[in-house]
């Protein structure tokens, strides 16, 4: 079984994000042990880019933040490398295309593979155009996670048919960002994927910022992923802020696993899980 499998393979999962270099890499790398040690199933790496078109206000202006320090392609594998020192949770970095063209398909993913990443998410690369990246990544080991947005029954069920790690559900139509209420029929995208790719874990995000969010995204699939409620507070605290986001993680964490919990008949008190390092 892959990283990525294995982190939905007790329950439901949380998959919290970052930007690094956000305000500095050691901030960064900081949040992320804190993220661990809070629970997190699996976490998300952003390389920063200077035109992330799927990305909401927040994550936006952290691009440019991290991108105005001069943080480099290099400088994160660097930190990873550090991080997998004791670090044991599956993470995946989420960038754009260009970064990896820029860097060298197959130069970016042997790096990525030799200091310990799990897999690949580019949202600005569609399904039908996936397949230039997909025989690099496996053969170095890595998931290209695809992403599904709340579109016809048939591409969704083509997307997940194909998909690899777990399928990235997007909650709304649009960019990231905290919405107010998640009005999209999760349930029945979770139902087609399921269909096409049975042993194909789901997890949404785009959106959630909430406890009681998460715990309802992860009732209705198989896990829930925030990116902008925790750039926000990176944003909001800075350098102090891996306190803020170990707390922030852990209370989504404890609400996607209570949900977990709850989906197989287990009283609250089995929902908890140590987490991992």
């Amino acid at each position: 079984m892959s990283r990525i499998k294995d982190a939905f393979s007790h329950g439901k999962a949380f998959i919290p994000f970052l930007t690094c270099g956000d305000p500095d890499l050691e901030t960064t790398e900081t949040a992320v042990r804190a993220m661990a040690a809070a629970g997190a199933d699996l976490i998300e790496l952003g390389i920063p880019f200077s035109d992330p078109t799927a990305e909401g206000p927040v994550i936006q202006a952290a691009n440019e933040r991290a991108l105005a320090a001069g943080i480099t392609t290099d400088q994160i594998f660097e930190m990873v490398r550090r991080l997998r020192k004791d670090v044991t949770v599956p993470m995946v970095f989420m960038t754009y295309a260009n970064v990896v063209f820029s860097y060298g398909t197959d130069c970016f993913l042997a790096a990525a593979a030799e200091i310990g990443m799990d897999g690949l998410i580019l949202p600005d690369v569609p399904s039908e155009e996936k397949g230039e990246f997909v025989p690099a990544c496996r053969a170095h080991g890595l998931d290209l996670i695809s992403l599904a947005a709340p579109t016809s029954a048939d591409r969704i069920t083509r997307i997940a048919g194909e998909a690899e790690g777990f399928l990235y559900l997007v909650s709304s139509l649009g960019v990231t960002g905290v919405r107010g209420e998640i009005t999209t029929d999760i349930g029945g995208m979770v139902s087609l994927a399921r269909a096409a790719n049975p042993s194909l874990p789901c997890a949404v995000g785009f959106g959630i910022s909430t406890p009681e969010q998460a715990s309802a995204m992860a009732a209705a699939s198989d896990g829930a992923i925030v990116g902008s409620a925790i750039v926000r507070l990176m944003e909001r605290y800075g350098r102090q802020a891996p306190p803020y986001i170990g707390e922030y993680v852990r209370s989504m964490a404890d609400a996607v696993h209570r949900a977990g919990a709850a989906a197989r008949g287990e009283s609250p008190g089995c929902a908890g899980r140590p987490g991992p390092g």
